[in-house]
Formats: C-alpha cells, structure tokens, sequence
C-alpha cells in the first residue's frame, strides 16, 4: 500500500481489499440493523445510518428503555465496542473472522450489556444476500486496508461536512449507509418527486420510496466506482440534460453505468488541492442538479452575509437591525 504526498489521504485499490471489503460490509449490515430495530423513524430512513468518528463507525446513541446503548467499530484499535449508559460494557476483536462468527459474538456481547437481539438475519440492497448466521465465506479482514479505508472516510466526512454547511434548506447529516456501504450526504428542495421504482436488490420497493419521496441532491463517498473508490453526486429526479453539465474539477465525468457524476479518489488524492478538487465537485454537481431542476437556490443556500454574521457573534437578523 502506497500514500500520496498529502496526509491523511492514502491509496487503496478497491481490487486489493475486495474480501475485506465484502465481510465488513456484512459486519455493518449486522451493526445497522441493531440500530434500525431500536432507533425511532427518521424521514428518509435517517435513523439506521452510522457516524464517522475519530475512531471508526459509530450507531450514535440509541434509545433504550430508560437509558440509551451505542455500537462502535474503532479500526484503529481493531476492536468493537457495546456501551450501556448505566455502565454496562463488552467488547470483542476485530480480526479475521467469517460473518456467522461475527453474528454469534455481537449476541453475545448484546446479551452481556442486556439488551434483546432480534434482527433479520439477511443482507439488504446486495445480490447474492447469505443469511448472516450461516455465512462462513466471507472471512476476511486486513488491518492496513480498513485502517487506510477509515482515513478515506475521514476525509470525505470533514469536506462533505464542509459541504453540506452552505445550505439552508433541508439536508440530511453525513453518514453511512449499511445497505450500499458509502457515505452520504442529501439536500431537498422540498417539493415532491416522482415516486422512485425501487429495484434494489433484496431491499422492498417502498424503502425506495421513502428515501426518494421528495427532490434531492446527493453526493457521497464510495469504496467502488473507481481505482481507488469514489466520490459521487446525482439528483431525483433526472433533470434533462444533466449528464451534460459542465462540473469541476478536470477528471469527473458522467457514469452511464452508474447513472451520476464521479470523481475518482486516485484523481482527488493525486491533485495539487484535495480540499478544492472535492469542493469543487461537490459544488458544480449540486448547482448542475438544483438549476435545471429549477430549485428556489437563494431561499435554500447560505449566503456570505449569513456567515459572515455568526463568525462575528450575531445573528442573520442583526444585519437587518
């Protein structure tokens, strides 16, 4: 494994970690429907992702009788953490290990902290879906390339945050998806969409169309569509002649195959500006989708002025005092 000149950003071919890649996948999947089971309804399914940290993924905390419990993978340390708010701990390794083995310690380590395990025990949104508790193929873990992959993830979380600071209207936190295994980030309109087809494999049509039930722009970062993994961008619906935007920086373009816009991480990571290159996508994506679809930009965008004022301790209102 080589690292770019710049920190914090280093190279990972997703052919290199392919194994990895599929069992911790199912390893999330596990984790996120354990969220998903206790986590009240969030519009867009907003309750089941999980949260970068400093450490690794993270359920945040989830709401359990008369306290709360979290679930973090920490791939610094190579271990998974169970936390109770009334003390209650356990904790196992991250190694290699097959997904039906990693299914019996997370019951264990639930059982330990005393909260129930009752998830169902199939894959969503991939095709084949092994049942987790009898999966012994999938066995694979390689430090160095979840430990690169996390860094990966860091750096998409800080710009994508960045990012997502400009807007005012509604916009989703950024986070990671169990089921399609990328960071995310989405901004509305407000306006209804066209009611999503679905499709998604192992992954019922009105799932689609809760996540889909209004306009959007999103963007993200994914561990495929590239080298080295992804960033992307798309918008729902499809304006008229989006794949023909004019987007920044030099090396994005329009996938026919995946329907969106990507900027490859091996383009980001070999720049002379990371940060401006990710930005600069981000933002011509976005200003692509939500001008030909005719969004009401200056009611849902942060202006200068807006910024300007709580840098200096006021309020929007102030300036008009």
């Amino acid at each position: 494994m080589t690292h770019s000149l710049h920190s914090g950003w280093p190279a990972l071919k997703v052919a290199d970690w392919e194994e990895t890649r599929t069992t911790v996948h199912m390893w999330t999947q596990i984790i996120g429907k354990i969220r998903m089971a206790y986590a009240p309804l969030v519009n867009h399914w907003w309750q089941v992702a999980l949260y970068v940290t400093p450490a690794g993924l993270s359920t945040s905390a989830i709401p359990f009788e008369d306290g709360s419990f979290d679930i973090e993978f920490d791939f610094l340390a190579h271990e998974i953490h169970f936390r109770r708010s009334n003390g209650k701990r356990a904790h196992f390794a991250l190694q290699s290990m097959s997904v039906a083995a990693f299914y019996r310690l997370v019951a264990e380590a639930m059982e330990a902290i005393e909260v129930p395990f009752d998830i169902r025990p199939i894959p969503t949104e991939v095709d084949p879906a092994p049942d987790f508790r009898t999966n012994e193929t999938d066995a694979a873990y390689d430090k160095s390339a979840i430990e690169a992959f996390f860094q990966q993830l860091v750096q998409a979380n800080n710009l994508i945050g960045e990012f997502r600071a400009d807007y005012i209207g509604k916009v989703s936190p950024v986070h990671f998806f169990f089921g399609s295994f990328d960071l995310a980030c989405t901004r509305f309109s407000g306006e209804l969409a066209p009611r999503h087809p679905g499709g998604a494999p192992n992954c019922g049509d009105w799932v689609m169309v809760e996540g889909y039930s209004h306009e959007l722009s999103s963007c993200g970062f994914w561990p495929g569509g590239g080298d080295e993994g992804a960033f992307y961008a798309y918008a729902y619906p499809v304006p008229e002649g989006f794949e023909r935007a004019a987007i920044a920086p030099e090396g994005a373009y329009y996938s026919e195959e995946f329907q969106q816009f990507l900027l490859p991480y091996e383009v980001v990571r070999q720049s002379a500006d990371p940060r401006a290159a990710v930005l600069a996508f981000l933002q011509s994506t976005y200003e692509a989708g939500a001008t030909l679809l005719k969004w009401p930009r200056t009611q849902l965008e942060c202006d200068d002025s807006r910024l300007e004022a709580y840098k200096n301790g006021r309020t929007p209102r102030d300036l008009h005092s």
